[in-house]
Order: C-alpha cells, then sequence, then structure tokens
C-alpha cells in the first residue's frame, strides 16, 4: 500500500510503510476493514453515477436529429483530473448537445464546466436570456451600479452565487494559471492593476458573455492570438492620414521625387501591412 501513495505526500515511501505495519490491535484492524469498505462502495456508487450520466445524455443526443448529425474532433491537449466522468468523449458529447458549438475550444473550459452547463441550465436555458448583460446579472457577475445624483457611489458584485457562477470562478482560476492565451492575457492584465480576485471575477463574466454569444448566435471561439502595439497603432494612424494627403492634392510619385521600382515595392509592402493590422483590429474587436 506505500508503494501506491500519492506523489503530493510529505511522508516517503518507508515512513508510511512503517506506519501501516499491524500491532496487534484487533479495534484498529476493524477500523481499517470498515474504512475501505467504505471506499470500494463509494467508488461503485462513483461508477454507477458516471454509467447513468452517460445513458442520460447520449438519450437526449439520440432523439434530437439536429444533436447527432453533428461529430467533433478529439482534443488530446485537454488534461483531464479525477473527476472527469469515465468512459465518455466530453468534447464529442459537448458538440452535439450544443448543435455543433464547440464549448470545448475556449481556454479554461473542461468536462466538469461542460457539465455544470448542462445539468444547470442546458442549451435552451441560455437562449432565454435576451442580452449577455442579463445572462451575467443572472449569474451575479456583473456589477451591482449603485448611482445617486449621476454620481457611481458603489459598483461591487451582488451577493449570492450558484453552482454555474462556481464553475465559471473555476475555469478562470485554471486561465490564471496558463502562460499564454487571450485570455489568460486578459487575466493577467486585471490582476495586475486589482488583484487576482478582481481578475477571477471579471474573467468569469468574460467566459459568460464569450460562451452566451457562441450558443445564442451559433458561432464558433476565434481568439485573437497578436495585438496591436502602441507603435503599430501610431504607425497604422499614420499611414492612413498620409494616404488622406495624399488624396486631397493629389500627389504623384513624380512630385515626390520617388522611382517607379520602388514605388511600386513600396506600395506592395504597405498593402500587405495595412490588410495585416485590419486584421488584427477586426479580430480584436470581436472579443
Amino acid at each position: 500500500m506505500a508503494g501506491h501513495r500519492h506523489y503530493n505526500c510529505r511522508k516517503s515511501e518507508k515512513e508510511i510503510a512503517k506506519a501501516l505495519q499491524y500491532n496487534g490491535r484487533d479495534d484498529y484492524f476493524f477500523a481499517l476493514r470498515q474504512e475501505w469498505e467504505t471506499y470500494l462502495h463509494l467508488q461503485n456508487q462513483i461508477i454507477e453515477i458516471d454509467r447513468q450520466i452517460k445513458e442520460d445524455l447520449e438519450e437526449i443526443i439520440d432523439n434530437d436529429d439536429n444533436k447527432k448529425q453533428h461529430i467533433a474532433d478529439k482534443k488530446p491537449y485537454k488534461r483531464k483530473n479525477k473527476n472527469t466522468i469515465r468512459g465518455i468523449d466530453m468534447a464529442k458529447i459537448s458538440y452535439q448537445y450544443f448543435e455543433g458549438v464547440d464549448l470545448m475550444a475556449i481556454e479554461g473550459i473542461n468536462d466538469a464546466t461542460i457539465m455544470v452547463i448542462i445539468s444547470e441550465i442546458g442549451l435552451e436555458g441560455v437562449k432565454k436570456f435576451g442580452t449577455s448583460k442579463r445572462f451575467t446579472s443572472w449569474l451575479r457577475l456583473a456589477p451591482n451600479n449603485k448611482i445617486s445624483g449621476g454620481k457611481v457611489l458603489s459598483h461591487h458584485l451582488p451577493k449570492g452565487s450558484n453552482r454555474l457562477k462556481i464553475a465559471f470562478r473555476l475555469a478562470a482560476n485554471a486561465i490564471g494559471n496558463l502562460k499564454e492565451g487571450h485570455l489568460a492575457d486578459f487575466f493577467r492584465r486585471i490582476n495586475y492593476k486589482k488583484g487576482r480576485a478582481t481578475a477571477i471575477s471579471a474573467t468569469a463574466r468574460k467566459l459568460a458573455v464569450i460562451i452566451w454569444n457562441m450558443l445564442t448566435k451559433g458561432v464558433q471561439y476565434s481568439s485573437p492570438k497578436e495585438y496591436l502595439f502602441l507603435d503599430q497603432k501610431r504607425k497604422l494612424k499614420l499611414v492612413n492620414r498620409i494616404k488622406r494627403n495624399i488624396a486631397k492634392f493629389e500627389l504623384k510619385p513624380e512630385d515626390v521625387g520617388f522611382d517607379k521600382s520602388l514605388i511600386i515595392n513600396t506600395l506592395v509592402l504597405a498593402l500587405v501591412g495595412i490588410c495585416i493590422i485590419d486584421c488584427k483590429l477586426k479580430s480584436i474587436q470581436n472579443y
């Protein structure tokens, strides 16, 4: 038994083996046997629950042709912990249940988060909220602004919680431990300004908004991976200003003294750069 100890145990294998030596007391042995039988019983109960959840989810999907037609790709990069439902591909079930919307593509979302969304509110429940603001307000993730005389007195989150809010906060906390990603960068910015507790709440609200938009509009998650830095924004403004001046004064290459071959190469590079910057701006504005 000492050889099967958890790697996080502070005691070494020898110390645990010494503690497990039988000292001849029957009452200790009886208590140990009772604990072992209780453990086996609970493990069997968990296996039965996992089997029942799998049957219920498969029945829901099989009875709906719109859900059954979707097929998801495997995601080997998603880590699974010990509490994951055994014998079920949650990526496939999630893709089919949400009618072709892949929530597992969002960083920080795992099997447990998907199960809480399905069990607590489901696809039709999310669609009942008219806007993402109403959804986040119901989750108690939106700030409760108290205004008097046009002045904001406080903007704290309202009290209260539910399982879905807890699941989003756990996912947000996991995002904070990631080394890279759009949401991880957002978490670090808020964490630097206002602390980790506020960053978890803000990232949880952002997750809820993203999921509401995906499920209600039927769109996939596309995370912007590159950002415009300050010098890139200045360069974009400069290019636009130069283009306006060229059109305003009707300038020609000969007026400026540029060679034709140099002009063509410069224009091609400028157009490529402008297209790249425009694509970055559009992807950032979406989220």
